[in-house]
């Protein structure tokens, strides 16, 4: 009788766990990064970014720890200033030690502004600027990879480019 009880309230004990952590996930869930997901899952495979003509930059890291990863750029989309969920102006990719690229993360940016996407507002880049560009706007959406720094902060401490050394 008595490991009968413990069994039921041990169950009972894991379903409120449960049922907690669900909650505690859906109100940590990020409406922007689940539209971000749903838009561009596409990108999973670096050969639908090159298909829809994005062409690779070098793996951006932070001077103080962490990366961006390489950036997949569409030129066209950079140029025609339109913000857009389902046309990021860059696709982001961490390399893995194995060779493959994992996508990370997207990057919005545009020259007007300023600038906010779902109510999200971007953040501002002067000129001049490490990128030889002139003034503009910038929004990472960190959609795959969680970034203990926040969904939309440019620098992510847990992404490395460290697989790019050596090739």
């Amino acid at each position: 009788m008595t490991t009968t009880l413990w069994t039921t309230r041990f169950a009972a004990l894991a379903a409120i766990s449960i049922a907690a952590g669900a909650a505690a996930q859906a109100r940590d869930a990020n409406p922007l990064a689940e539209k971000v997901r749903a838009a561009n899952s596409r990108f999973e495979n670096v050969a639908a970014a090159t298909a829809e003509g994005y062409a690779p930059i070098p793996c951006a890291s932070g001077i103080t720890g962490g990366a961006m990863g390489i950036h997949y750029v569409n030129g066209a989309y950079l140029k025609d200033d339109a913000v857009d969920v389902a046309k990021p102006e860059a696709v982001m990719y961490e390399p893995m030690a194995d060779g493959s690229l994992k996508l990370i993360a997207v990057e919005y940016i545009t020259s007007k502004g300023p600038a906010s996407l779902e109510g999200q507002l971007f953040n501002f880049n002067s000129a001049p600027n490490r990128y030889g560009l002139g003034p503009f706007y910038e929004l990472h959406v960190w959609a795959w990879k969680q970034n203990s720094t926040g969904a939309f902060a440019d620098m992510n401490p847990n992404v490395s480019c460290d697989a790019m050394k050596g090739m």
